[in-house]
């Protein structure tokens, strides 16, 4: 699709004049550009211009979200002595003081100011780096820690309810492919034994034990912007998935990413492996930030989320296998077969370090 970047701009309050664009970033989801702007009096200065994924997202529902969530934070790093323009995701209002911009064929753009001076990492070169991502991760849920977070939308709805995934598995089972359900028996079979960690954090959800939080829901390293120099968190970015659920959600699925020494589509399970240190580090990070508003159940569940949260994964890549590739991108027949493997050997090496739950 042709996008009139121009002509997308001048809906909005920016400060100075387009100089002109380029496509920025690696996401798969938003179509996002870095605009330049000319000012008379002032130095250049860029922003963030996405186009929103309204096939995926309810934009009202979205963007309520973010406005809430940020104009929040603003207020609470302002009042902690921080920069709430470098701290927090900062939207540009178009000139009708609205969040985001809708044109005629449909198609819905925001505006962020740019943070400069940052750097964004795929992976975790050091425990130094992990480290400093839970740390980023567990003050971004101590700031929002007496945030109603029934005030948000569930933008996802069901996203991380276990239960619910493990239904749609087995209804992928019942209606999948017979080949493919002959193919990944065993596979199956690991996801069948494992049927009794689903309900473990969604039966006790807005509980005393497990309260309902404010939760990011896509807690990658790249989702962080980091001073260059130190590696030390600036900005936690991507609020697109921020919902109600359960900080062990945002947890599990940071350990899954960044405790795994190899990637989720490596098919060489002996790279395949759990990083006990990284999970150290991680944890060392979150808890610093966290862990005195934590309830002792959530300390407790933390070893537990990250198998969990990969046994989520996996069961979505091998329902998606079973009916034929309908969900995740995939570049050759048995792709999110091999991904299923490679979740399921790191939950193998969690459970040999933890044992079963």
């Amino acid at each position: 699709m042709e996008i009139d970047i121009r002509k997308i701009v001048e809906h909005f309050d920016i400060d100075g004049e387009m100089v002109y664009e380029e496509p920025f970033g690696c996401g798969h989801i938003n179509d996002t550009y870095a605009i330049y702007c000319k000012r008379e009096l002032h130095p250049p200065v860029r922003y963030i211009l996405q186009r929103i994924n309204s096939e995926i997202f309810d934009v009202d529902k979205l963007m309520h979200n973010i406005c809430l969530v940020t104009d929040y934070l603003k207020e609470k790093i302002a009042a902690n002595g921080g920069d709430p323009l470098r701290s927090t995701l900062t939207l540009v209002r178009t000139r009708d003081g609205k969040s985001y911009y809708r044109d005629s064929s449909g198609s819905c753009y925001r505006i962020y100011l740019f943070i400069e001076n940052t750097v964004s990492y795929q992976s975790a070169a050091t425990r130094e780096v992990l480290e400093n991502a839970g740390r980023a991760f567990g003050n971004f849920q101590k700031l929002l820690f007496d945030f109603d977070a029934s005030k948000l939308y569930e933008v996802i709805p069901n996203f991380h309810n276990t239960v619910k995934r493990y239904e749609a598995f087995e209804r992928a089972i019942a209606e999948g492919i017979p080949d493919r359900v002959k193919a990944a028996e065993k596979e199956i079979s690991f996801a069948t034994e494992r049927k009794n960690y689903c309900d473990r954090i969604v039966s006790k959800l807005g509980s005393d034990q497990i309260p309902l939080r404010v939760t990011h829901n896509d807690t990658k390293l790249n989702n962080i912007l980091m001073d260059p120099d130190t590696n030390e968190s600036v900005c936690i970015i991507d609020l697109d998935t921020i919902m109600p659920g359960s900080l062990l959600y945002d947890f599990g699925d940071s350990i899954r990413f960044g405790a795994n020494t190899a990637t989720e589509d490596e098919t060489d399970l002996s790279k395949v492996r759990f990083d006990a240190g990284m999970y150290d580090a991680y944890a060392k990070g979150f808890l610093s930030e966290m862990e005195p508003y934590m309830t002792r159940q959530e300390i407790d569940l933390l070893p537990f989320s990250s198998v969990l949260m990969t046994y989520e994964c996996a069961i979505r890549f091998l329902s998606d296998f079973l009916v034929g590739d309908t969900y995740f991108k995939v570049d050759y027949p048995t792709h999110n077969l091999d991904r299923t493997r490679n979740q399921f050997k790191l939950i193998e090496d969690m459970e040999s370090y933890w044992g079963r739950f």
